[in-house]
């Protein structure tokens, strides 16, 4: 074992000496870790999640073994370089990193930072040692054994005594070996997680939209489901009514399943959803009948991952994890595929999103699926835009148009030219915004999609203004704000209509009371995304004006544990002055962010904290790995005064 001591002579010269490293038995005897609902195998590398295999970078793996192997000391940077890089020559940074990704896939409190000194294990964990692991083995495959020799006539057990005497000890250790090694080992070919028989969901009828009438499609699953019909609601009531009505269903249905399904040129087609406490997972189904995409339906939704996903808050890594294990054991199924693509695109990395899709358009071209084919060029068509490569995404939105217009598919046409107003945008053609926008709501109202077709009009008054259109400005807000009188909308919709004025207003002052009147039209749906902004935005308004009774009032009003609520109550921390308030619900906040996937509103925290040297390292070391260009330059002076 090569010695890595700091004032070892031989060190230098990769040389063995005779002074042991106190860490060295700790290295060469292979341990199992157990802590919350992890395992990990010291030797393999191999770190599980509820027995399924969660894919981790070997660097980051050997961190781990390190500090789970010394979870009683304190270890230096200089230690974990010796241990994990050994003679490598690598930057302190590289640590910093490497601590960063595991702490977002543990929790912040899973490794502590102690200033000057370094870090420590801090969750509680279960030891198995390899000798109790054999044993265990070992105990296991005898009781196999003495069960079969029980089961034999006393002749059998006679005529056997022979040669089961002699090959007993030989057969335990090849039976514990395989054990050993497939216990880590996942399968290649292992079928997908399924869930077990008699999943409860409650199903709003399926619309048929062919059918002039809307004659809905009942749903039968007794092989596989529970299911539990809601025939007081319809689909576009529930699509409609959503913020309001999912929360009284949930108390007894926390799954809800819906769809509309059409038929065009002998192929049928179904856009489902599957709403749960968490958020909710839309899918896309082709097939030759309603019988056949309802039968797929059903077979796609056995996979544990989509409950996993919407039943609770994760960290998009996890999420990002989990759904690649999906893919890994379906890898044929369109809908984990896209899923995965787009869990790619929110952690920022856009490269493998990109390949992701391009293998999303492979599988689906040999599925003969126009629509999910659309789907992967519209996705690539955002990423490129992302990227500034606007004339590629330009060809690949072309692209998608073109497969949605061959299976007639309006919904998803619809989208596409509402993604085209934005390229528009980029080229700063108001003309030819305005026809890509008033064509995606064209094409929205006929796929009976109202609200895609209200965003249509309502982000073309906003365009007006960006482009000092005041004519067209207000006539499509007057022409939105219309529809929503027509289709009869609850009254939170409304609420965009203010939040549209105060778009409009050059001043916070002029802004307040058009906010204000966006949280009174949301009074019942206080969690709806244009309240939280408007909330957010009063809270800076009143900071700045010392208004702190109106500001305490806006934070009295909400009760929800949520990062948006955490956030305004950092903000009145900090402008109060109260510093371990603030950092408390600071801390509070970037943990919901990284839950929630909130990377921008993270940042914003994280850069706080630093401010407040409040686990400097580990902060500055997440903005360093996840700030955008976009995001450093509008913190440019903050981010030179803490020398980030």
């Amino acid at each position: 074992m090569l010695c890595y001591h700091k004032q070892c002579p031989f060190r230098a010269n990769q040389l063995i000496c005779g002074k042991e490293d106190k860490t060295s038995k700790l290295h060469n005897k292979t341990m199992r870790y157990r802590f919350n609902e992890f395992e990990f195998d010291s030797e393999s590398l191999l770190l599980t999640v509820n027995g399924e295999a969660l894919p981790i970078r070997h660097t980051e793996a050997k961190v781990l073994a390190v500090f789970l192997q010394q979870a009683d000391i304190v270890l230096s940077k200089e230690d974990i370089l010796s241990q994990v890089w050994q003679n490598k020559v690598v930057s302190e940074q590289v640590i910093f990193q490497n601590i960063s990704h595991l702490r977002n896939l543990f929790g912040n409190n899973a490794i502590k930072t102690f200033p000057k000194r370094g870090y420590q294990w801090q969750l509680n964990t279960n030891v198995l040692s390899p000798d109790t692991l054999l044993a265990s083995d070992n105990q296991q495959v005898k009781n196999t054994l003495d069960s079969s020799q029980q089961a034999s006539t006393p002749m059998q057990v006679t005529k056997r005594n022979l040669w089961q005497g002699i090959v007993l000890a030989f057969f335990i250790l090849i039976l514990v070996g395989v054990f050993r090694s497939q216990s880590n080992v996942k399968q290649e070919n292992s079928p997908p997680a399924i869930m077990d028989p008699k999943i409860k969901l409650a199903y709003i009828p399926i619309a048929n939209l062919n059918e002039t009438t809307f004659k809905n499609v009942t749903i039968k699953g007794k092989k596989y489901f529970d299911f539990t019909p809601l025939s007081h609601v319809d689909i576009e009531q529930f699509e409609d009514t959503i913020e309001i009505e999912y929360p009284k269903l949930s108390k007894t249905h926390p799954f809800i399943l819906t769809g509309k399904i059409r038929s065009f040129k002998q192929q049928t087609y179904l856009d489902f959803m599957l709403k749960g406490p968490s958020s909710d997972w839309r899918g896309h189904l082709t097939g030759t009948s309603k019988e056949d995409v309802i039968e797929q339906m059903q077979q796609h939704l056995r996979q544990q991952v989509i409950y996993d996903v919407i039943s609770h808050s994760q960290s998009p890594e996890l999420r990002q994890a989990k759904l690649s294990i999906a893919h890994q054991e379906s890898p044929n199924d369109l809908t984990i595929l896209r899923k995965l693509s787009i869990m790619y695109l929110k952690n920022g990395e856009l490269e493998k999103a990109m390949v992701m899709a391009d293998k999303l358009i492979s599988v689906a071209q040999s599925q003969n699926n126009s629509q999910h084919m659309g789907k992967a060029l519209l996705y690539q068509s955002n990423l490129l835009r992302k990227k500034k490569l606007y004339d590629l995404s330009s060809q690949k939105l072309k692209l998608a148009i073109a497969q949605f217009e061959k299976i007639d598919d309006l919904k998803h046409l619809a989208h596409a030219w509402y993604i085209q107003s934005r390229l528009d945008h980029q080229q700063k053609d108001y003309p030819a915004i305005k026809t890509s926008l008033l064509k995606s709501a064209k094409l929205a109202y006929d796929a009976k999609d109202k609200l895609a077709e209200l965003d249509a009009l309502i982000y073309l008054s906003e365009l007006a203004h960006h482009y000092q259109n005041d004519i067209d400005k207000y006539f499509y807000m007057q022409e939105a704000e219309n529809k929503m009188n027509v289709y009869q909308l609850p009254i939170y919709h409304f609420a965009k209509i203010p939040f549209q004025h105060a778009i409009f207003a050059k001043t916070l002052s002029e802004k307040e009371p058009h906010l204000k009147q966006v949280l009174k039209f949301s009074v019942l749906t206080p969690e709806y995304n244009i309240a939280q902004s408007s909330r957010r935005q009063l809270m800076q308004h009143y900071i700045k004006e010392n208004r702190y009774i109106d500001a305490q009032a806006l934070v009295d009003s909400v009760t929800s544990d949520n990062y948006n609520n955490s956030y305004l109550k950092t903000l009145i921390a900090q402008a109060k002055q109260q510093t371990n308030k603030m950092i408390s619900h600071a801390q509070r906040t970037f943990q919901q962010t990284q839950l929630a996937g909130k990377r921008m509103l993270s940042l914003d925290v994280a850069l706080l904290l630093c401010g407040q040297q409040v686990n400097y390292d580990y902060y500055s070391q997440y903005i360093h790995d996840y700030a955008t260009v976009s995001w450093r330059s509008k913190n440019k002076t903050k981010l030179l005064y803490l020398n980030l």
